[in-house]
């Protein structure tokens, strides 16, 4: 059996593709850099991250871009004995992350590209601007040769509907550009937000898979099918195949955004994107994810899911293919490789080493101070996504601030304006002390501080959070002494797309990972020693039973 989701935590907006016993995901990795994640898998059931191939400047820069923008919805595939990947960069969403007006919410900038590679880990090469009308853009190979990008078109205009179709357009690989003209194949149905675009080729017909209705509860696929790809499309005659809007008590919700793939045996499979909420809060802190199962085409020529009811299962048939398992990740990473491990991003910049470095003090992952916490430009985060609703995180930082300016420790977070961060600092009063900053969302004051705790100068500190679903813990240790836990309890399903920043689009999940900043531009740095990550079935109150939850 399959068990739901394959990709667990921030892993929305999958795209899948065989090349022979082969099954490689694209996801979205929207401000986090590198760009797009891509796993591989040979029996669908277990999976790996292999590589993220937008890796420089000249194929990615997302300095300045607003949370929840950069890389939107990648579509992998292959043709003609290359990987083909096509990707959206988002300049602009909405408004400032603060919620202030940053001119008309109506404008948006979405650049879309192409890359190509003729092995999956690359070298993946500089990029070919498509088109800038919309996102979620797809790349079809017909079987005559001939290419076709789709994506949704976005009209600005008041009083239409911005999520304004699927367009179409002939790619010209000779060219290396769209050429004939943009037609709107598909405008949707009631359900709207038509988005997500793939298109497949089967018995003569063209066959139309699109995401409406949004990626929150109301999330679901769409399909329908032409003779010719830019249409006239014939919709399906139950419109939506795949959705859990009319389930509430299913275990994945939002059920939406898929592509189909199929095995050498002619079994055909779609993944799509899901999120599983919190218990008592109802919120997606693990972000949007991605799922996996069968389907069958039937006498009709049209696809559904086996049951024939259209819902997200948690648990699904596997393939009849040889297990293929893969080593399992660390929960410790020491940080004695010359490179970043391939768990932990950072934000925005192609310009990694302005950030941090590996090599200045071999063992560490050394952060210089850069700008606040939540900057859309440089700043000193290296983190990871959260997969579980229940872990433990721990590290060890060595930092001696001067002042009040110059922070670095323990951080979860979803954005800018949500987040929990557990850091050292120094001031005039206390000296060198520890604290909590929370930026919280839809709250007149946004952000909160706890009372600091002093600690010795010229020690390194161990900080640690343990995590249970909406229950969060903060606690740090000196040398090998116990666990001093934080008396608060925060709030950890602030760390979700449905925790509202106002005038934000939210579309991302909950990391957790070490910062640093120092506000005065001195770039004061701090050398982190470890990094542990630990999933659990449950937790237990650390403040309660300190050595129930101590990580192994």
């Amino acid at each position: 059996m399959i068990r739901n989701p394959i990709l667990p935590g921030f892993n929305p907006d999958p795209s899948i593709v065989r090349v022979g016993d082969d099954y490689y995901i694209a996801t979205s990795t929207f401000e986090w850099y590198p760009g797009v994640q891509i796993h591989h898998s040979r029996d669908l059931v277990n999976w790996r991250l292999l590589t993220r191939p937008l890796t420089r400047a000249s194929q990615l820069n997302m300095l300045g871009a607003p949370d929840s923008c950069g890389v939107w919805a990648p579509c992998l595939s292959h043709a003609d004995g290359l990987f083909w990947l096509v990707y959206t960069d988002v300049k602009r969403y909405g408004r400032t992350s603060s919620g202030g007006a940053a001119g008309a919410a109506s404008l948006r900038d979405f650049h879309n590209y192409l890359v190509t590679s003729p092995a999956i880990d690359g070298p993946w090469s500089d990029p070919v601007h498509l088109n800038s009308s919309g996102f979620d853009p797809s790349l079809f190979h017909d079987d005559d040769g001939r290419k076709y990008l789709l994506n949704q078109l976005w009209d600005h205009r008041p009083g239409g509907n911005r999520f304004a179709g699927i367009v179409a357009q002939e790619y010209s690989v000779a060219e290396r550009r769209l050429t004939g003209r943009r037609e709107n194949i598909f405008k949707g149905t009631a359900h709207g937000l038509t988005e997500g675009p793939h298109l497949y080729k089967r018995d003569g017909h063209y066959h139309l898979l699109t995401a409406e209705g949004g990626t929150g509860w109301n999330h679901g696929v769409t399909m329908a099918r032409a003779r010719h790809p830019h249409g006239p499309y014939e919709l399906h005659p139950d419109q939506t195949i795949l959705s859990s809007r009319h389930r509430p008590d299913a275990e994945l919700q939002r059920a939406g955004h898929a592509d189909l793939v199929d095995t050498r045996d002619g079994q055909t499979y779609m993944v799509y994107l899901c999120g599983r909420p919190l218990r008592n809060r109802g919120t997606c802190t693990l972000g949007r994810e991605t799922a996996i199962q069968p389907v069958v085409w039937g006498e009709d020529g049209w696809l559904r899911t086996v049951d024939g009811r259209g819902t997200a299962e948690a648990r699904a048939a596997a393939p009849k293919l040889p297990e293929h398992r893969f080593d399992p990740e660390p929960a410790r990473e020491e940080f004695d490789a010359p490179r970043l491990p391939l768990a932990f991003q950072w934000l925005r910049t192609p310009w990694p080493e302005e950030l941090f470095s590996l090599a200045a003090r071999p063992g560490h992952l050394r952060l210089y101070g850069r700008e606040s916490l939540g900057s859309l430009f440089r700043q000193a985060l290296v983190a990871r996504r959260q997969q579980a609703h229940c872990y433990s995180a721990s590290t060890v930082v060595e930092f001696e601030p001067e002042h009040f300016q110059q922070q670095a420790g323990l951080v979860c977070y979803y954005g800018g304006a949500k987040f929990h961060y557990l850091y050292i600092t120094h001031d005039e009063t206390v000296g060198k002390h520890l604290r909590v900053m929370s930026s919280l969302p839809n709250h007149v004051q946004s952000d909160s501080f706890t009372a600091p705790v002093a600690l010795p100068p010229g020690v390194p500190v161990q900080l640690r959070v343990d995590v249970d679903e909406e229950r969060l813990y903060f606690g740090y240790r000196l040398d090998d002494g116990d666990w001093q836990w934080l008396a608060q309890q925060f709030d950890a399903s602030i760390l979700s797309d449905e925790a509202n920043a106002p005038g934000q689009p939210n579309f991302t999940g909950a990391f957790v990972g070490m910062a640093c900043q120092d506000m005065a531009g001195t770039a004061l740095h701090a050398d982190f020693d470890y990094f542990e990550y630990r999933e659990r079935p449950y937790c237990v109150n650390p403040m309660g039973a300190p050595s129930a939850a101590e990580p192994a």
